[in-house]
């Protein structure tokens, strides 16, 4: 069987297909598994030996569709579910079942504060769009694989790092899902030990301001690796703290101990840490009892409500406490 699976972006959402992406080709008998996916995100599933074949998404959907449908496919799993998809399969022609967004729940809870959300990982529900081919899940946790030759290796470190560190991964897509940098500040300088920073190079000034507050024993990768180099300093790391952000879900691919920090958005989403063989190690944080949290689904530039509690309020000493404990 000839399987096409769509999910475009973007990179904690893609890490999270990785059970999918297994299961369907240890579980179908000559399942042939193809990814279609923007090109910025292809590696994050080039590398996987449950993927045959990768299609990359530039700017012309329209052509993608066409291509795609060349390829004959028996069955389409859309775990994306957009207007772009829809075109894809309306294209391709081929049989295909989408997971369930959950928009009017999650508008709901943001909304009128009604809690209908089932409490169901993303995962489990990416699982059930290929429940009748017969596949389940496996509980093998998510996955990500990184080609020798694309590690980062540890050598090219300061001295005083090479021997272990904590990974803090201070990128988000929105502002409103990053700890402000005072309390990024006081939770490096809290943490035991080297710490490598990790994003983009959007991320740059705020790192230098952290690793001016902490001095040596933090070493600043920010803008300096591509995806695949900051996901190996994640794998590599002693532990891990990052944000309802791609890096929580890439620390959960590799089994390190994580501390997700949650602002404006809830696990109740369900897209929390995600290790059900080591539960222990996918650790939360996050401002309980705030009347207007969750404000977003996804994010704002800025508190809508002009204080920031859900990150300004957080406890940095037990996210700290937590790390320091975990390795």
């Amino acid at each position: 069987m000839k399987i096409l699976v769509l999910r475009f972006s973007s990179i904690g959402d893609i890490v999270l297909t990785s059970p999918v992406l297994r299961c369907l080709k240890q579980q179908v008998k000559g399942a042939e598994v193809h990814v279609a996916t923007k090109r910025a995100f292809a590696d994050l599933v080039a590398h996987s030996p449950y993927v045959d074949k990768v299609h990359a998404l530039d700017e012309d959907i329209g052509a993608l569709a066409r291509s795609l449908k060349a390829e004959g496919f028996d069955h389409i799993v859309d775990l994306h579910h957009n207007l772009r998809t829809a075109r894809i399969k309306r294209t391709v022609g081929a049989p295909a079942t989408s997971f369930a967004k959950l928009n009017i729940e999650k508008w709901l809870l943001v909304n009128l504060r009604m809690d209908r959300l089932p409490r169901i990982h993303i995962v489990d529900r990416y699982m059930g769009t290929v429940k009748h081919l017969g596949v389940t899940n496996d509980n093998k946790g998510l996955e990500l694989f990184i080609p020798k030759d694309r590690e980062v290796d540890l050598n090219t470190l300061p001295e005083t790092h090479r021997s272990g560190y904590v990974a803090l991964a201070i990128g988000a897509a929105h502002a409103t899902k990053r700890l402000p940098p005072f309390q990024l500040i006081e939770l490096a300088k809290r943490t035991e030990g080297p710490i490598v920073l990790i994003g983009g190079p959007d991320d740059r000034a705020v790192a230098r301001s952290i690793a001016d507050a902490v001095g040596a024993r933090m070493f600043d990768t920010t803008g300096k690796y591509d995806l695949l180099g900051s996901a190996s300093l994640i794998r590599q790391a002693r532990s891990v703290i990052a944000h309802d952000s791609g890096a929580m879900h890439v620390a959960c691919a590799f089994n390190r101990p994580v501390v997700s920090v949650w602002g404006n958005t809830v696990p109740a989403f369900g897209m929390g840490p995600y290790q059900p063989q080591h539960p222990e190690r996918a650790m939360i944080a996050e401002v309980t009892g705030l009347d207007c949290r969750p404000c977003s689904k996804i994010g704002h530039d800025k508190c809508p409500k002009g204080h920031f509690n859900c990150m300004e309020k957080q406890d940095v000493g037990r996210i700290a406490s937590l790390v320091n404990i975990s390795h």
